[in-house]
């Protein structure tokens, strides 16, 4: 019922909002048009707010999903336009803030002190405010400046009923459409909803960015603040305050002379970096939780904040992903086709050769493209259609990746529009594969698995003498085996000869009986043949079994 009366409140925003006025008329067909534009939600006003506005406030009123779903957009301006991408940003920092003094209520009851006590200053004015929690500047008694982040009041509860509405929404998708089996779509509801949880304990975000900060330090590419843990806890955490400029103000940016280009490449080394190198990426590096320190222009470093949400690969997928990337920017297309077919992305039965000419189909004409031009989202959109002739399925451990590469690119292209990721994307993934397969990768893992053999050692020993005496245990088991089989054949084929001795005899002894005493039979015997002839063989046969 809960999901029920969700869904119609859902219903409600996007036609109070007058969502249906995006939706472009003149592409859909001609029956689906017509519908549109007789359809009941044309008797509500739009009143004065614009598209943009309209959608960014049905955003925002339906819940921390849709404001995420909005983020997203919004770092996608090559595919957006411009009035509803410029709304759609505010989403990312610019959320209305709940009050302080439930915010304060939170920190008190968390810490178990007052706000006074915790804190030598606390600004009550939320500094940033997004769809899950918001954060206030403050100023520790030993000096430090930090921001404290609150969980928004009831928001789990709002983030529960929509992930069950998703869930819903998947298994009817499995049971409408033939083949959303392979799109996997309650694996991947399933792993949005982990994501989600995740995001709501700071804790693990808290966790999350000591990681981050441990993997990049001092390293000139990235920052990450550092935190507090006296004061973090699951719906609380203190950080240190970073004073950078929003990734999104490119005019503020471009005024401090920054080398935009290098900046461009270094975002794309990073998001390489955490994926091959770490196998620990930032997943919601979104516009609002990326920062600049521009104290040195030439040589521009991010900084991130809000780790809610990361994600690590398998070995495996890392490895493949690594090998297609390689294989797709060569061109070679035999190679991508094998390595899908050998990861278990497309089925077995697949022949490479098709499945390489129809990617060959897709990639042909976006090569011919200046590479300006190529967007790396539409190669995977076009590469998506086209596998699904061959039956591959959605990948979950990747949807996560690919949602975050997508992120990237458009956060490349809005700050330097010639950004061609391949290139730089290339001349890393090649030098992260001599690493993992070259000589020092060899040498690197023969000395990352030495200590585990030095402890082996001197148990090889004893572990040979276990594994020959196992050995010929086992040979003593398979002979005494081999022998109980020879005496059950033995036994069996015995049983047949006497079986068939005692059925020979019977008939013998039964014939010679019943010719002895009926008349009937007499002229089926010889003059010669008496019936005691027959009866006396049967009793020889029966005497001999």
């Amino acid at each position: 019922m809960g999901r029920l009366r969700r869904a119609f409140r859902i219903g409600w925003i996007a036609l109070r909002y007058r969502l249906d006025t995006l939706i472009p008329i003149e592409r859909l067909p001609f029956a689906l048009a017509l519908l549109m534009r007789f359809n009941p939600a044309q008797l509500f006003p739009l009143g004065h707010y614009t598209r943009g506005e309209r959608l960014c406030l049905a955003l925002e009123e339906l819940g921390p999903i849709f404001t995420k779903f909005g983020q997203m957009l919004s770092t996608r301006r090559d595919l957006l336009p411009p009035d509803i991408a410029d709304e759609l940003r505010k989403l990312q920092d610019q959320v209305a803030p709940f009050p302080a003094a439930q915010a304060k209520a939170t920190i008190e009851k968390a810490l178990g002190m007052s706000v006074e006590e915790a804190f030598a200053e606390f600004e009550s004015e939320a500094l940033a405010s997004a769809s899950v929690a918001q954060v206030h500047a403050a100023k520790l008694h030993t000096g430090e400046n930090v921001v404290v982040k609150v969980i928004r009041p009831g928001v789990e509860k709002i983030i529960k009923k929509d992930v069950q509405l998703l869930y819903m929404l998947a298994r009817l998708m499995l049971r409408l459409v033939p083949d959303a089996h392979r799109l996997h779509p309650v694996e991947v509801v399933a792993d949005y909803d982990i994501s989600l949880m995740d995001e709501l304990d700071l804790q693990k975000e808290a966790a999350n960015t000591s990681q981050l900060k441990r993997n990049f330090l001092n390293s000139p590419l990235l920052y990450a603040p550092v935190i507090h843990w006296s004061f973090t806890r699951k719906n609380l955490m203190v950080q240190e305050r970073i004073y950078g400029v929003p990734i999104a103000e490119l005019d503020v940016i471009r005024s401090h002379k920054v080398n935009m280009k290098k900046l461009a490449e270094r975002g794309v080394e990073i998001f390489f970096t955490q994926v091959f190198r770490d196998n620990f990426f930032h997943a919601d590096m979104h516009p609002g939780n990326v920062f600049l320190d521009t104290s040195k222009p030439e040589s521009p470093r991010y900084i991130a904040i809000d780790c809610g949400i990361v994600g690590s690969l398998s070995v495996e997928d890392q490895n493949y992903l690594a090998r297609n990337l390689l294989a797709f920017f060569k061109q070679d297309y035999h190679e991508v086709a094998r390595l899908h077919i050998e990861s278990g992305w497309v089925g077995e039965g697949t022949r490479a050769n098709e499945f390489a000419a129809a990617i060959r189909a897709v990639c042909e004409p976006i090569f011919e493209k200046p590479l300006k031009d190529i967007s790396f989202g539409q190669v995977l959109l076009g590469l998506f259609q086209t596998a699904r002739r061959f039956n591959m399925e959605v990948q979950p451990q990747l949807v996560l990746l690919q949602k975050t590469l997508l992120n990237i690119e458009g956060l490349g292209r809005q700050i330097y529009p010639e950004l061609d990721l391949w290139t730089t994307a290339k001349p890393f993934l090649e030098n992260w594969m001599k690493q993992r397969i070259g000589p020092r990768g060899i040498l690197k893992k023969i000395q990352e698995k030495l200590p585990d053999w030095l402890e082996i050692v001197p148990e090889l020993p004893q572990l040979a003498h276990e594994g020959l005496t196992q050995v010929r245990n086992l040979q003593q088991d398979q002979l005494q085996q081999r022998l109980a089989l020879i005496k059950i054949a033995d036994e069996m084929a015995s049983s047949r000869r006497r079986n068939g001795q005692f059925l020979v005899g019977s008939l013998l002894l039964t014939l010679g009986l019943l010719s002895g005493v009926g008349e009937l039979l007499m002229p089926l015997l010889d003059g010669d043949w008496q019936p005691w002839v027959l009866v006396g063989v049967g009793l020889l046969v029966l005497l001999r079994r």
